[in-house]
């Protein structure tokens, strides 16, 4: 009886298992994520009474994945973790127990685990006929009321693994959930101890986090817990940073109504997402007098140095500290269409939509309309420029460096660059002189007054 609607691929795999005599369940986020009714996850973690080397003789296609007893199953769809019931022992590192023990009990494997929505188990023993949900921590009356509770004393588990401090925040934001009280105090009461997480699993979470919808959400509970601080001080430092924006909004607040604003304005936009977290990040550093001057240089510079050390992809850091160090430009209406171009050409074509974006989001961040400063006119602007496809790159001249060395007599070098941007700048503002034998006029009597470039 399948009542749980559980992948006929991950099904198959405690099939197998129960014909071999072995208890088997699917447990985790896989129980709760399809009891609640949401996407159907793609990896299944299944908790048995085999041990780690009878599944890999009963799999041979599984791999051992750790000294905690899992093997993963590749499936057609799905990856099966499967893993022995265990027992935990101490954990030294605030990470992972420094020993488990297994164990034939599915009750004490559940009873280890982080929140009681993530401890609820569907499946049987081997000598049962029917399959059972089996929720010894009252996961389901949780799932009910929608509570992250920690299995037991919730100080004890965030100490056990500091990890769990950014996993509570993390589900209270993507399942829409509260976090029961004693849980929040045992975060708050625990809080340093998500220096031990490593900063790639920080950035991980982070990632999820942004994800979230809204994803102000996770931001506020680990900033009420105290947890921001230590796993984010770049972030922490932005409380209490007087805005003359919204009443009664600090830069804190400010960053996380942004950030909800670009969750709105395009949903699937992770990066634009991550630009609006921290597209401030540079202020508390600048902060003098009631302004911020360079604070988007300097926190371009910061977001580089802090998705870095998160370890986020380089193509990822680096479009998200040029939005952040773009977007504080200011755009008038009496803009002449070659100062559009030059706009476009010093932004990048490939930024444009997303600084737009930030820019709209910024603005509701702000109390402001999200078109406020002619957002909408400079888009419409942007669009008919582009539409007929000027030249914006030195790849985009009708001419080369080759042409200049070779018709001009230039030497190779720097000189030949500087005189390419030089000739740049001119169609950019003309579009109709970027012809080869027209450029070279240019080239040639620029050489003749000045002799070579500087």
């Amino acid at each position: 009886m399948n009542d749980l609607n559980v992948p006929d691929a991950v099904l198959g795999v405690l099939d197998t298992l129960w014909q071999r005599g072995c208890d088997a369940y699917v447990v985790g986020g896989g129980v709760r994520d399809t009891l609640l009714g949401r996407a159907a996850p793609t990896d299944w973690d299944i908790a048995t009474s085999a041990q780690p080397d009878e599944v890999k003789a009963i799999f041979a296609g599984g791999k051992y994945e750790n000294r905690f007893g899992t093997v993963t199953v590749v499936l057609d769809e799905y990856d099966a973790q499967i893993t022995t019931f265990r027992r935990d022992h101490h954990y030294g590192d605030h990470r992972r127990p420094d020993s488990v023990t297994f164990t034939d009990s599915i009750d004490e494997d559940l009873a280890r685990r982080d929140f009681t929505v993530n401890a609820i188990a569907w499946g049987r023993a081997a000598h049962e006929e029917q399959t059972r949900l089996l929720d010894p921590t009252n996961g389901l009356a949780d799932l009910h009321t929608s509570l992250v509770r920690a299995v037991g004393d919730p100080a004890m588990r965030f100490d056990e693994d500091g990890l769990r401090l950014l996993r509570a925040a993390r589900f209270a934001a993507q399942l829409g959930f509260e976090i029961e009280p004693r849980t929040l105090d045992g975060m708050r009461d625990t809080a340093e101890i998500v220096r031990w997480v490593s900063n790639e699993r920080v950035g991980g979470e982070l990632k999820l986090m942004v994800a979230a919808n809204p994803p102000s959400v996770a931001f506020k509970i680990l900033a009420d817990t105290g947890v921001l601080e230590h796993a984010l001080p770049e972030l922490a430092a932005q409380r209490g940073i007087a805005q003359d924006k919204i009443p009664g909004h600090d830069l804190w607040l400010h960053c996380l109504t942004t950030l909800d604003a670009a969750a709105s304005i395009d949903p699937g936009n992770q990066r634009l997402r991550m630009a609006a977290l921290l597209h401030d990040i540079g202020k508390p550093g600048t902060h003098a007098d009631g302004h911020f001057v360079g604070h988007d240089v300097e926190g371009a510079r910061m977001a580089e140095e802090l998705l870095a050390r998160l370890a986020f992809a380089g193509r990822d850091v680096d479009q998200i500290a040029a939005l952040i160090q773009l977007h504080m430009f200011n755009y008038e209406p009496r803009w002449s269409g070659a100062a559009v171009r030059r706009f476009v050409r010093r932004v990048g074509r490939e930024h444009i939509d997303d600084l737009l974006r930030l820019r709209a989001a910024d603005n509701i961040g702000s109390g402001l309309a999200p078109d406020a400063g002619h957002l909408d006119e400079l888009r419409q602007r942007l669009a008919d420029e582009l539409r007929s496809n000027p030249p914006l790159s030195l790849a985009d001249l009708a001419l080369s460096g080759d042409d200049l060395i070779g018709e001009l007599g230039m030497r190779p070098g720097p000189a030949v660059g500087q005189l390419l941007e030089r000739l740049l700048d001119i169609v950019i503002g003309d579009p109709a002189q970027n012809v080869r034998d027209v450029l070279l006029s240019q080239a040639r009597d620029w050489l003749e007054k000045h002799g070579a470039v500087q």
